[in-house]
């Protein structure tokens, strides 16, 4: 048999996927011909199929020298370049490739090429290039809605999403990735859970799907399949299986062994750690300041920012400098305005690449890089998983552990993370005295406060209120807020609006529990500072479980509105008992479902009781831990060096003994 026919032998059981037998084919022929084109070209794609692109590079390299203006080839080095992250010599050989032969593949190629290299307009030109060759070609109308959706124009990448399915009506990623869409963009649940339903359907193990479904089930208070699939979701993380995203699970759980797995398996899956040079604690013994980067997505007004502000600008600026790592989020508001002022330093890293980012935070020397979203919002995990600072510390955004080996502390208090739950965190637990949670006592900025008719409320009736987001509630706290209504006569429950189906079905479950809709009215959204001005209008807050109110709680406080939580097993329904603690509110911190909604009645049916409780919280917020803006910022300094000198000292993060670091409160002297 000749070469050529031995040739085509191989490349027809290379097509059918006989990858052992073609390549023993292949190495027969180039151990009489080594310099012959076709079988070093097609063994290096058959080895780059094997996952060996090291390899493949080497191979198609060597045709190429043979052969330097074959299309196919180049194309292929392109596509085993960018396997390898060599984005830019990748890009490079696809020019070269399309001058030669222009394709519709090869375009798409060169696009995911260009999006890797932060590059959205060239890679979105691309695409449409290659849609013009061929518009049935359904991955590049894919990408190009993907691509879309991160440029944030929604509409346009749901049009392409739409492209996707009427060429291919069962593409459960196109599905799947538009319900996302009409969620995130467009606030539109019911076509969103449509579409995830039906990829879920077609796909029974895409990743992160059931809980997915489940969350979008939630923010419109379906609760029909909420028992089953919460189970379904509890089997399959522990079985390793991808069922479920982290932030979205700590509205369902209250098991923080759970939560752990949980986020375990997600930063294995998505950001694993990236091998980079170890940081010396020699080059950094000689400075004068710890160099403190704070990485957010919410540099706006937005509820870590109004948090965060005060101690942003009040750093001890002779022991400390103080940089913004911006993921893209600064805008035209009086918020970024402020900020911009608060900052030592900015740095935007929105356009960057992972391994740029993290190059740039390196190059700035960054000692603490603090991650202040964890897994919501705007985050940047892949980029801590390059390790760009010496320590990396979880803080805030995320009320958990992020189960990732590269993030070395998280900040808590005893409440949150009480002693002997150490096990349940992947990071080392160091505490502050009183709560974690930062406030600002220069106040946040009130508009007039509206009369209770301007409100939509009833000018005599008691006003419970709760302005969680919606997916926070559960069948068991709704139950519980029912109990209370029909306990308090004329009494109303206040929530916060959400997009239909919301209403619809809390009127139905209110109904359910013989408590008629009328009673359950909604704000709508507004700016934080109307938010914070009607807030005073309510007479009491419902915290609920498994994930309390956060900044909606200390928002409800500093408006002079008592808030009554039942302290939950998890960090997320532990939060609202620190801030009670920490504002000198401990008798509003309740134990169990029962003495929580007793604590709620009494408060409405005895008004000098109330009264006394919202007199004790006006007259402490200005002397209580809670909004200390002062006291806070000296003892999440005493963390940070005590961290920092660990460091230097070649301490490992970790207790040898796995237990948690306690900050000693620090006094002004």
């Amino acid at each position: 048999m000749g070469l050529q026919d031995l040739f085509g032998q191989a490349a027809a059981l290379h097509q059918r996927g006989q990858l052992v037998e073609a390549e023993r084919l292949y190495q027969q022929i180039l151990a009489g011909a080594p310099k012959a084109f076709a079988p070093l070209h097609m063994l290096g794609v058959l080895r780059a199929q094997q996952g060996r692109a090291e390899e493949a590079c080497e191979l198609i390299a060597a045709a190429l020298k043979i052969n330097p203006r074959d299309g196919g080839a180049l194309a292929n080095y392109g596509n085993v370049l960018t396997l390898l992250g060599r984005f830019e010599e990748a890009l490079a050989s696809y020019d070269r490739a399309l001058a030669i032969a222009p394709d519709a593949e090869t375009l798409r190629n060169r696009a995911q090429a260009l999006q890797s290299l932060n590059r959205p307009r060239d890679a979105l030109a691309s695409y449409d290039a290659a849609l013009q060759r061929d518009p049935t070609d359904v991955q590049s109308w894919f990408k190009r809605g993907v691509l879309l959706g991160e440029m944030e124009r929604p509409d346009e990448s749901l049009a392409s999403y739409d492209r996707v399915l009427a060429l291919q009506p069962g593409h459960v990623e196109a599905l799947n990735n538009r319900g996302y869409g009409w969620w995130l963009f467009k606030h539109r649940y019911v076509p969103a859970i449509a579409d995830m339903q039906k990829a879920l359907a077609l796909a029974p193990d895409l990743p992160y799907a059931r809980g997915g479904v489940l969350h979008l089930n939630m923010y419109v208070a379906d609760w029909s399949r909420l028992e089953r699939e919460r189970a379904a979701i509890s089997h399959g993380i522990r079985s390793g299986a991808r069922v479920a995203r982290p932030f979205m699970l700590q509205a369902l759980s209250d098991d923080p062994a759970e939560l752990q797995a949980c986020a375990r398996l997600y930063v294995r899956d998505l950001y694993p750690p990236v091998a980079v040079p170890p940081h010396d604690p020699g080059l950094r013994k000689g400075r004068s300041k710890i160099r403190i980067g704070y990485l957010s997505g919410e540099f706006r007004e937005q509820a870590t920012a109004i948090l965060m502000a005060g101690l942003y600008e009040r750093h001890d600026r002779a022991q400390f400098e103080i940089i913004a790592v911006d993921n893209d989020s600064a805008d035209h508001s009086a918020m970024t305005a402020r900020l911009k002022q608060a900052f030592d330093a900015w740095i935007d890293i929105g356009g960057l690449t992972s391994a740029d980012a993290a190059a740039r935070i390196r190059e700035a020397g960054i000692d603490i890089l603090v991650n202040l979203n964890g897994y919501f919002g705007k985050h940047r995990m892949d980029v801590f998983a390059h390790r760009p600072a010496p320590l990396q510390v979880n803080y805030l955004g995320f009320p958990g552990t992020l189960g990732a080996p590269y993030i070395d502390y998280i900040i808590a208090d005893r409440v949150v993370i009480p002693p002997g739950e150490e096990r349940f965190y992947d990071e080392q637990v160091i505490t502050l005295p009183d709560s974690y949670q930062v406030n600002d006592d220069r106040g946040r900025p009130l508009a007039a406060i509206p009369s209770r008719k301007e409100a939509g409320l009833p000018d005599d009736a008691f006003v419970f209120c709760n302005f969680n987001q919606s997916y926070k509630l559960t069948p068991g706290t709704f139950a519980s807020w029912m109990r209370i209504l029909q306990q308090v006569e004329g009494s109303v429950l206040w929530l916060l609006e959400a997009a239909k189906p919301f209403a619809e079905n809390i009127a139905a479950h209110a109904s359910a529990h013989g408590v008629a809709p009328e009673r359950i009215l909604f704000a709508p959204d507004r700016p934080p500072d109307q938010h914070l001005a009607r807030l005073s209008l309510a007479d009491l807050f419902l915290d609920g479980l498994p994930y309390n109110a956060h900044t909606t709680a200390s928002d409800a406080l500093w408006a002079g509105v008592p808030l009554v939580t039942q302290r939950g097993t998890a960090f997320p329904g532990r939060v609202a008992a620190s801030l009670l603690l920490a504002a000198d509110l401990p008798e509003l911190v309740t134990e169990n479902a029962a003495d929580y909604e007793a604590l709620a009645v009494r408060l409405a049916k005895n008004p000098d009781a109330l009264k006394a409780i919202k007199k004790k919280l006006v007259e402490s917020r200005t002397t209580c831990a809670l909004f200390d803006t002062d006291r806070f910022r000296r003892n999440i300094e005493t963390a940070y060096q005590q961290m920092w000198q660990r460091w230097l000292a070649g301490e490992t993060p970790k207790m040898k003994d796995g237990g948690t670091i306690h900050v000693r409160p620090v006094e002004v002297k």
